[in-house]
């Protein structure tokens, strides 16, 4: 990684609270990072849509047994300098579900369907995001957009929350590969922690970490 220290050593409390104060920009990395950054995220998104449209196809036939409801799940997200987005996603839970649990409250894991199941643990729920990167609202790698009515809580009660959207957040990130998946106020301090050591360390070094670590979590299912 660019830091001499290893993700595992960081002070998250401290980068937190130094990114909370701090009036700075993205850390103060060269433009032709995230220029170049966001040239790979058109590429590769364009190379994927063909496989986004066969996930589609494939569960158009399977959804109906399965999985019954819409093919895609939309929600209204946090993104870049906290400016709402509309992200998609293949749908994992029974429609009822969908956004209605509270900033601070558990998944409702009875809500996912045996195929939802499926898809959330290999990420191909995540595929249609290529199209929320292709228009610019995400990245590749950067921190996971929240929900936006969580997000708006968080921002009140999480330090340093602000600073997570200084940069484009991303289908996946350093919060999910070392971190993993975690819920409410306390779980989302975490992710943040993890987050902003990623937007204060960032370069090629750390985005090949992020991806190869996703790439593992991806095939192995682990961390779902």
């Amino acid at each position: 990684m660019s830091d001499e220290r290893s993700f595992a050593d960081w002070d998250w409390r401290g980068v937190t609270r130094r990114a909370a104060a701090s009036s700075h920009g993205a850390a103060g990395h060269p433009r032709g990072f995230y220029e170049a950054k966001r040239g790979i995220d058109v590429v590769v998104s364009v190379l994927l849509l063909p496989i986004v449209a066969a996930s589609a196809l494939l569960l158009l036939l399977l959804n109906p047994i399965f999985n019954p409801g819409p093919l895609f799940f939309r929600q209204p997200r946090m993104g870049l300098h906290c400016q709402p987005f509309e992200a998609i996603k293949f749908r994992s839970m029974l429609p009822a579900g969908a956004g209605e649990r509270g900033a601070d409250d558990p998944l409702e894991v009875d809500r996912i369907t045996p195929l939802g199941e499926f898809i959330r643990r290999m990420r191909l729920d995540e595929l249609p995001q290529m199209l929320n990167v292709l228009k610019g609202d995400m990245s590749l790698i950067g921190p996971r957009p929240d929900f936006l009515d969580h997000a708006e809580v968080y921002l009140e009660t999480v330090p340093g929350y602000r600073k997570r959207h200084m940069v484009r957040p991303g289908i996946s990130g350093l919060a999910q590969t070392e971190v993993g998946y975690v819920q409410g106020i306390f779980g989302t301090r975490r992710k943040v922690s993890a987050d902003l050591y990623y937007i204060f360390n960032a370069g090629w070094r750390l985005e090949a970490f992020i991806f190869w670590r996703t790439l593992v979590i991806v095939f192995t299912g682990r961390g779902s």
